[in-house]
């Protein structure tokens, strides 16, 4: 049980990450790095964590992972290098309309100074890097784990950046043992329905819940693609078991769901649950990007418009390697249609709370 080190606290992935590491008794302490301008979110967050686990310790060192050394003093860097055995690099700039120099800074400049970091331990058993599936950017098909090859283009900054760390990451396999994680879209909690903020596959849920006050919801769009969404419990039980399984080292592994659900189906799902109506008629997608380039109707109906991107997206992601790793942990992708009620429920629940909600531009 050695020391596991922690970019990216107090979101929601680390904070959830964290508290998983200690029920499975993997760890019992952890050091997370934190900006200054966090620290007061961090040590909340810390202390409901170890309400739950008051047998673990949570250290916060301040720094900044776009500087040398990711920002920390002398002493701090000399007391816990020999430590840290797992290294968990999940900082990042996720918003799809980031505008490229902020992406860039913390994304691909940052994550060059956590490999350099990662390269100064003599202890580490594994660096466990989460990129995004999405680094495919517009290449469509099938798209395999064990390739990264930079596409004609990207829908977003987000993905050309992540795409770009990736590159770096992906440079260290042969000097450290790296394991490299392509998330699908990340919602809530499959059970429970928890998440902390109402992005990705929640833009629609804003949308349809703005528009219900309308005669009838209609579908956006024609679509034949899949949408490839995961619950973050799904998440947490696999990289845990990956850290350990000597098989995932030096492996890019899609944390996708095997087995996606057409758009259009998850669409009309999600308008079943909201006002228990199934959709009718179309808007055309054209006229819908139109509407959400007006600043207006971007934020009356809380969706960024690069979410339209994905709608008609005809890709596939191979998860071959992923799927034949965790069917030894015994570990497999709750269905989404099936667990949506419970995503709906907790979103019901919860949109009122403006602290749920993304600030759209």
């Amino acid at each position: 049980m050695g020391v596991h080190f922690f970019t990216g606290f107090p979101g929601f992935i680390t904070s959830q990450l964290i508290r998983e590491l200690f029920r499975k008794n993997n760890t019992q302490e952890v050091i997370v790095v934190v900006l200054p301008g966090e620290l007061l979110k961090a040590n909340a967050e810390r202390q409901r964590i170890l309400r739950e686990f008051s047998a673990s310790v949570i250290h916060i060192v301040e720094g900044d992972i776009t500087l040398p050394n990711i920002g920390l003093d002398d002493q701090v860097l000399q007391e816990i290098i020999p430590q840290i055995e797992v290294l968990w690099h999940l900082a990042a700039i996720y918003d799809l309309a980031v505008p490229r120099d902020i992406a860039w800074k913390v994304n691909v400049h940052g994550t060059a100074m956590v490999n350099d970091f990662v390269c100064t331990l003599p202890n580490l058993k594994r660096y466990m890097y989460f990129s995004t599936a999405y680094v495919a950017g517009t290449r469509e098909g099938v798209l395999r784990e064990d390739e990264l090859i930079r596409p004609r283009a990207f829908k977003n900054y987000y993905e050309e950046t992540k795409y770009e760390a990736e590159y770096r990451v992906e440079d260290l396999k042969a000097k450290v043992p790296v394991t490299i994680i392509r998330p699908g879209i990340v919602r809530g909690h499959s059970e429970t329905g928890e998440t902390i903020k109402f992005d990705g596959p929640y833009f629609f849920l804003n949308m349809v819940d703005r528009l219900k006050c309308l005669p009838f919801v209609p579908y956006v769009g024609q679509s034949k693609s899949t949408i490839n969404v995961v619950p973050i419990d799904y998440i947490m039980e696999a990289v845990i078991f990956l850290a350990d399984e000597p098989r995932a080292e030096g492996k890019t592994l899609h944390l996708t769901d095997p087995n996606p659900h057409p758009v259009q189906e998850v669409y009309r799902t999600m308008v079943k649950l909201l006002t228990n109506h199934y959709p009718k008629g179309r808007l055309p997608l054209a006229l819908a990007k139109k509407s959400l380039q007006v600043p207006f109707v971007r934020k009356k109906l809380r969706v960024e418009q690069e979410t339209l991107d994905y709608l008609t997206w005809n890709a596939k992601f191979d998860t071959t390697e992923a799927v034949a790793l965790l069917q030894k942990g015994g570990i497999t992708c709750p269905d989404f249609i099936q667990t949506m009620p419970k995503m709906v429920e907790f979103y019901n629940a919860h949109k009122e709370n403006e602290s749920f909600q993304i600030q759209i531009k």
